[in-house]
């Protein structure tokens, strides 16, 4: 009798352990959420504030962007035009390169190549930005100088170069973590037909995994599309319309990201109340639209392409 009640206490004990970590998790997960619409809200209140004063068609037509300096303009095409060459350049370099690297340590690799390689990518993802902009300020801008000799001090190119490198962990662990996923017996079952290891992971991997492969890629993009100081940094603060067809325009002057332009407004001493500083977050709630459309594209791609396997 007394066993059974002392079984009783202790399963009771641990109901109440269980019920009281549940409420835990789901007290984290809805302060989570709640930040989130917070913070939309904010931007959201703060943007309506902006095109009451600022036609929203100026904003998104006019050529030139100029919050605190006379004649004041808020054009943000200048901005949209950079953050995209950036973002081009960045992945042209970040995504094929990622998806090789998630090839080897997913198909190719030893054991032991893996255990020391997929370390070292991780080392690369958990250094600061900054330190990747001043290295490209540093370092990357006079190598492209003895190749280039009309780069400028600020440029796309490098800033490209060092944020490509900043999300290549990103895209190769998610990438090679979805190609691990698949299951063995398809890689068994293309090499029985007489298929090279290589058209195995061509024709085989790389398809079934295809959906975790978009998704990192989607990831990496956001990222670089929200990165701030690195590019600030390394491609400077030049408001400029970027013409995407003059390869030397495009890849060796400064720009302006729409995060550089809002650390710039940000650090500026403009009132708390004026459309300046109000632009700031109508910046800001542009590029939480362009993000969040890509986080929509990752989750329509996950689902759509997704493989079930048995």
């Amino acid at each position: 009798m007394r066993r059974d009640r002392i079984d009783i206490t202790v399963h009771r004990a641990e109901i109440l352990k269980d019920t009281s970590i549940g409420g835990i998790f789901f007290f984290c997960a809805l302060l989570s959420v709640l930040i989130t619409f917070g913070i939309v809200i904010i931007l959201l209140k703060d943007t309506a504030g902006f095109f009451k004063e600022v036609s929203i068609i100026e904003f998104f037509t006019h050529t030139r962007w100029s919050p605190t300096i006379k004649p004041v303009e808020f054009g943000v095409l200048p901005l949209i035009s950079g953050t995209f060459i950036f973002t081009f350049v960045t992945s042209a370099i970040a995504l094929p390169v990622g998806l090789l690297t998630a090839v080897f340590l997913s198909e190719y690799a030893n054991e032991r190549t893996h255990s020391v390689l997929k370390p070292a990518l991780e080392i690369l993802a958990g250094i600061p930005t900054v330190v990747y902009g001043y290295f490209a300020l540093v370092y990357v801008t006079p190598f492209l100088r003895r190749i280039v000799p009309q780069i400028s001090t600020f440029n796309v190119l490098s800033a490209g170069i060092v944020v490509a490198i900043m999300i290549i962990p990103t895209i190769a662990s998610i990438s090679e973590d979805a190609m691990r996923a698949v299951p063995k017996s398809l890689r068994e079952a293309g090499l029985a037909l007489g298929v090279s290891e290589f058209r195995v992971t061509i024709t085989v991997v790389i398809p079934a995994a295809l959906s975790g492969i978009v998704s990192s890629f989607i990831l990496g993009i956001s990222r670089v599309i929200g990165e701030t100081m690195a590019v600030t940094i390394a491609a400077g603060n030049l408001s400029r319309i970027v013409n995407p067809f003059n390869i030397s325009d495009a890849l060796l002057n400064p720009i302006q990201t729409m995060t550089a332009a809002m650390v710039e407004i940000g650090l500026s001493d403009v009132s708390g109340h004026s459309v300046a500083y109000k632009s700031l977050f109508a910046v800001g709630f542009t590029l939480f639209i362009m993000t969040f459309s890509l986080n929509l594209i990752s989750q329509y791609i996950k689902y759509k392409f997704r493989e079930k396997y048995l």
